[in-house]
């Protein structure tokens, strides 16, 4: 039998990978990042062992430093520095994984795209399947020469809370939001303190682990019967949301697998939208 194709376009497989390693112009990136309940350090855990030459890339740190509000999107000036001394150029092909297999990869995967890299791809399983299949790595940080980086702004593909207001009162642009259930419904309590759970009214609920399966993307069928019993009419503009802009990249990498690319991605997601009680919220 054939192998299965990828989920996505932007998938590749770790034997494509593994193939190219020694490519100047592919640059492996590991995204890893972990929500703070689960007590885990990505950057530790990528100094103790990551795919050989992959450099770090860390959303808390290349991320907005004038807002109280994790891990917010820098401007392009930012990015394109922070980027160039990764060791990233103009050009490059560029292989995001994280350790959990699709978790935080797409944001950064979705990051990168925002600011321009039209060659960014996301590693199929991860880390996960990497290390299930024995393949090499290696410890300690990795320093490449710095390249020269330029980077654009796609700033309709990012969300504020205007948009989502007027999404929410017209309905001509669904909010869909990638949190769990029972975060959504306010039965269970944010992995931020004090912030309240629940949702904005009128959001619609796909949950991003229902589009992950062992750490890997679902077939495309599934992701649209997904999303079609959420209520969601993926032929209607989309905006993603959750927590705090990272499961958020989860739905859009999703519906891009079947053809669907939303709208924007709200970045300040429901951190920002929880924390301002001029904001409506309701619980189920």
């Amino acid at each position: 039998m054939p192998p299965t194709p990828p989920a996505s376009r932007w998938l590749v497989s770790t034997e494509w990978l593994a193939e190219r390693l020694d490519k100047p112009d592919v640059v492996v990136v590991d995204g890893s990042y972990h929500l703070s309940t689960t007590n885990r350090d990505g950057h530790a855990e990528y100094l103790a062992g990551h795919i050989p030459g992959a450099v770090f890339f860390d959303i808390e740190e290349i991320a907005d430093r004038f807002t109280d509000l994790p891990h917010m999107l820098p401007g392009p000036d930012q990015f394109a520095k922070a980027v160039s001394a990764l060791g990233i150029g103009d050009g490059d092909t560029v292989v995001v994984y994280d350790a959990l297999g699709l978790f935080s990869a797409p944001r950064v995967w979705w990051t990168f795209r925002i600011f321009g890299v039209e060659k960014v791809y996301i590693l199929d399983g991860g880390l996960t399947k990497w290390k299930a299949e024995n393949r090499p790595l290696e410890s300690g940080p990795i320093e490449r020469e710095p390249r020269p980086f330029a980077a654009s702004m796609n700033t309709n593909a990012v969300a504020i809370v205007d948009e989502i207001l007027l999404a929410l009162s017209t309905r001509e642009t669904q909010v869909v939001d990638a949190r769990s259930a029972e975060r959504f419904a306010g039965t269970a309590p944010e992995p931020r303190p004090g912030l309240p759970s629940g949702h904005m009214p009128g959001a619609f609920n796909v949950p991003s682990a229902k589009l992950v399966e062992n750490g890997r993307l679902i077939a495309p069928e599934r992701i649209g019967a997904a999303f079609e019993q959420a209520g969601v009419d993926v032929n209607k503009p989309i905006i993603t949301t959750c927590g705090s802009g990272v499961t958020a990249a989860i739905l859009w990498f999703a519906l891009d697998a079947i053809g669907k690319q939303p709208q924007s991605l709200y970045d300040g997601s429901w951190t920002e939208w929880a924390s301002r009680p001029d904001l409506p919220k309701e619980r189920q």
